[in-house]
């Protein structure tokens, strides 16, 4: 499985941006899918989180703010991400969860996001 994340960038503060994440594999429909993220001197924390039913979860500090889709046939997640904040810059990371659903089996590169006041 594969995982490669696209459209990160340089935005102002209120701004928004859309991450996008192409898997490879034959079932990605029956994995849940989420995205995390790791700013600069800080550990990698989880933003945001699809069930394979489309259930969704996400971290208090973006709760309102991001939303997170998916497209079984494409095979791709997405992370709208709105009011974007100096304090969302980070890599934001893609991730599949394992078919137990309690840990992350695979990892997409990162995409850089940051967001300046």
């Amino acid at each position: 499985v594969q995982l490669q994340a696209s459209g990160g960038g340089l935005v102002q503060a209120g701004a928004f941006l859309t991450l996008s994440c192409a898997a490879s594999g034959r079932t990605f429909s029956s994995y849940d899918m989420g995205w995390f993220r790791q700013a600069p001197g800080k550990e990698r924390e989880s933003v945001a989180r699809i069930r394979w039913t489309g259930g969704s979860y996400y971290a208090d500090s973006v709760k309102g703010r991001f939303t997170i889709s998916r497209d079984n046939a494409k095979k791709t997640v997405y992370l709208q991400m709105n009011s974007l904040k100096p304090e969302d810059t980070a890599v934001y990371y893609c991730a599949r969860y394992d078919g137990n659903r309690r840990s992350v089996d695979y990892w997409g590169p990162g995409t850089l996001v940051t967001v300046s006041s």
